[in-house]
């Protein structure tokens, strides 16, 4: 390729003036009306006269600026002649046609008119009759061409020029001009000097252009055939329906407006709703069958329409046969069935003397460890009550709206999770059992948990409004039960509309009695078994319970009981086994692997540093082992173990009794001020915490100074106080059940817990001694093995 000197001519030019140009590049042959207003413009057009009419325009870097400088102007410009000028109030329009490229040499003058030194740039002599220009100017006006035929808008005058005799630079300059360039894009088409370089930049923008107005003319025929085929399916439907009027074939939204009105005079409704119906339902008469809104009316009205506003279970209330049911379905849980018991006869009290029997003042509120028949119990109080049964899980919930609907301006609105179950109940009185309800969270779309406050306060939820239904709805008739783990997350706003019942751990005679009732029956049922084909001993149930299972619950129990089944099934089934399959110890052993746990959990001797302490848990009560080591230091107190905040204060008070008590312990002081105190409670991967094992740490720390052992079938639970006096503590019964489970003989509790034994299952009062403690030294009298006595 020749040198870029050898490609172009240039020819110096007298002194020009310049008109400064905010945005867009005026192309050399074309023409174009441009619009001045700026004194620097004016100047110039005033004194165009003694300029021969030539100007040169350039265009500015940033459109913004008013008066700009040099350097604020691009230096390639295009050489023009004002053929006219049309003078309006406020501006002058000027009819300006491009002649040269041109690249100013040096800026003269800035003020009060720009003036110039510049050079015209022109393309090589003899270049345009090369073949490769040649083909290039055919290729343009051919994409030209077809650019028009796919819609490109282009005058026709232009049009013709550009087709008749052109010069290649002509017609790629007036090409450049049609195209939809950004001002740097034409700026930088103006700088290039070979013709060949513009010609390939003007083609790739040409066919840029054809693609994007094909795609776009892609996208109107699409939309317009739809378009034609939605207004064609409309004429059918009107033509179709006229025809259906004539033959007395009608069935559309005459007869189901029909339908409506008659079923809205079968339901009692309050005259508020009853309005609002009757207003839906003209509203719906007199709207276009195919206006969208027509399908959400018709949603709206079948949903309200199909509740059951005045549907209730017709249902006697007999304490006898509720107390039969109950027993039947659940082994135990007395204070669960009295409260049951105490509402049917409140119920049965109120039908005899013809009152009022559907209220009900109390939600009740099943709290306890997963697996202890919580959510079961509700299909038990709804089939001893004669009613439907509904439940819902709000595990997770986090929208409001699943509570309380979505309005209907919204697409896909539907009514919540509340009226649903009460639609799918059919009666307006079903037991609605609201599951997991310690478990429901909320963010930015609403507080689920709020919502439910409404549904479950007797004093509000007889106008129950749901945002879908927009009209209330009586809830007092529903009996609401709801289930948790825990009640630390419930709020505590909605759990003081809550009457709590609490679920404590199975003993282990309660869980071998459940399952040689219920859940070994189920089990064979379930896996398609028989009496006949398998039996398991009751000494093998409570080998499960004790070395397989350990939960405050049945539910691992029972997925053992099914573990078994099915490999008893595969046996009968290949054909291994011929006779009934009893499953004994053996048997489990090879089925279910090695045992998981021992049967005393307990430590099997009295070990120096060492205590046994006790600690609840959402699934119910655990043993907790508390170890004390001591190293020659500074009297540094270390923890380790996964503590809580409460449980290391714990510890420290318990560490200050035992400095300010040492001479009564008869430890030496100066020993513990050079001992280092390392408190560790096993398991660190789980956390711990709470005050409780405020005694345990005390004794063990106890213990590691003065060298007794702690008895090991002693375990103990209780709050420390500086002083050394025991303070009460919760969850006595879950923690005797986990003691029990693990072999423990023994449990010192506070004094003030002595009260809480009346809630302790006989079995483990059979088998375990509570001795109530007020002070410390009662529990180191107890706990700590004394010199030359056996534990």
């Amino acid at each position: 390729m020749p040198k870029k000197t050898d490609q172009t001519l240039k020819k110096s030019l007298e002194i020009l003036p310049v008109i400064p140009v905010r945005q867009g590049v005026l192309f050399p042959h074309t023409e174009s009306i441009l619009t001045f207003g700026r004194p620097v413009s004016l100047n110039v057009l005033d004194r165009l006269t003694g300029f021969n009419s030539q100007v040169i325009l350039l265009t500015q870097k940033d459109g913004r600026i008013d008066n700009p400088t040099a350097a604020d102007l691009y230096h390639f410009g295009v050489l023009s002649k004002i053929e006219k000028k049309f003078k309006t109030d406020q501006a002058t329009n000027a009819l300006v046609r491009g002649m040269e490229r041109v690249k100013i040499k040096r800026f003269i003058q800035l003020s009060p008119i720009i003036l110039v030194e510049a050079e015209i740039v022109r393309d090589e002599i003899g270049i345009e009759e090369t073949d490769e220009i040649k083909a290039l100017f055919h290729h343009l006006q051919k994409e030209f061409q077809r650019a028009i035929k796919v819609g490109k808008p282009v005058e026709f005058l232009n049009f013709m020029r550009l087709m008749g005799d052109i010069r290649a630079s002509e017609l790629t300059d007036q090409i450049a001009s049609t195209l939809n360039l950004q001002t740097k894009e034409k700026q930088a088409l103006l700088e290039m000097v070979h013709l060949k370089e513009r010609m390939l930049f003007v083609s790739h923008k040409l066919a840029e252009e054809i693609k994007v107005i094909e795609i776009e003319k892609d996208v109107v025929n699409k939309t317009q055939q739809k378009f034609d085929k939605h207004m064609r399916e409309n004429v059918l439907r009107e033509r179709m329906h006229t025809i259906q009027k004539e033959l007395g074939e009608l069935g559309d939204e005459e007869t189901m407006i029909g339908e409506y009105t008659k079923k809205l005079k079968k339901i009692k409704l309050p005259q508020e709703t009853k309005e609002k119906i009757q207003k839906e339902i003209k509203k719906l008469e007199r709207m276009s069958p195919h206006n969208p809104e027509a399908g959400y009316i018709q949603s709206w009205l079948e949903t309200i329409l199909s509740l059951p506003w005045d549907k209730k279970s017709k249902n006697t209330p007999n304490l006898t046969k509720a107390a039969q049911v109950l027993n039947k379905s659940h082994y135990g849980l007395k204070k669960v069935k009295d409260r049951i018991m105490e509402y049917i006869a409140v119920l049965q009290l109120k039908q005899k003397q013809k009152k009022e029997s559907g209220k009900n003042p109390n939600i009740l509120c099943f709290v306890g460890p997963p697996g202890v028949g919580k959510t079961s119990i509700g299909q038990s109080i709804a089939q001893s009550l004669g009613r439907k049964f509904v439940k819902i899980s709000l595990g997770g919930i986090r929208d409001e709206a699943e509570i309380r609907g979505h309005r209907r301006t919204y697409v896909g609105a539907m009514p919540g999770r509340i009226i649903k179950g009460i639609k799918q109940a059919g009666t307006n009185n079903p037991v609605f059992m609201l599951d997991e309800i310690d478990k429901v969270g909320n963010d930015y779309k609403g507080d689920p948990a709020s919502a439910l406050l409404e549904a479950l306060d007797p004093e509000q939820n007889v106008h129950f409004e749901d945002h879908y239904l927009d009209v209330p709805f009586d809830l007092s008739n529903v009996m609401f039960i709801t289930t948790a783990n825990t009640l630390d997350t419930i709020p505590s706003a909605l759990r003081d509309r809550l009457e709590i019942i609490r679920y404590s751990g199975y003993t282990e005679a309660e869980k071998f009695q459940i399952a040689k009732k219920y859940l070994v029956k189920k089990a064979r049922s379930t896996n398609g078994l028989s009496a006949t084909q398998v039996n398991i001993k009751d000494e093998t149930i409570k080998f499960l319970i004790q070395r397989y299972s350990r939960e405050a619950g049945v539910r691992e129990l029972e997925r053992l009981l099914n573990s078994l089944m099915r490999k008893v099934a595969r046996k009968i089934v290949e054909n291994k086994v011929t006779k009934k399959v009893v499953l004994t110890k053996e048997l489990v052993k090879q089925e279910l692997g090695p045992e998981k746990f021992d049967r005393e959990v307990a430590e099997n001797e009295a070990l120096v540093g060492q205590a046994t302490g006790l600690a609840w848990t959402r699934v119910g009560g655990e043993i907790l082992f508390i170890e004390v080591a001591l190293t020659k230091g500074k009297g540094v107190v270390k923890l380790t173990g996964k503590l809580g905040d409460v449980m290391k204060e714990s510890a420290q008070a318990a560490l200050t009794y035992v400095k300010a008590h040492a001479s009564q312990l008869k430890i030496d002081e100066e020993k513990i001020q050079k001992t280092d105190v390392h408190i560790h409670v096993p398991e660190g991967a789980v956390p711990k915490d709470g005050p409780s094992a405020g005694i345990t740490i005390a004794t063990a720390i106890v213990s590691a100074f003065t060298q007794q052992p702690v008895r090991q079938n002693v375990a103990m639970t209780g709050e420390i106080t500086l002083r050394g006096r025991i303070l009460r503590i919760g969850g006595l019964k879950e923690k005797s059940i986990a003691a029990h489970q693990a072999g423990i003989t023994t449990i010192l509790i506070p004094a003030d817990n002595e009260r809480d034994l009346v809630d302790i299952p006989t079995t483990v009062k059979k088998h375990i001694q509570f001795i109530p403690v007020k002070q410390m030294s009662e529990v180191l009298d107890r706990a700590l093995v004394k010199p030359n006595k056996k534990c």
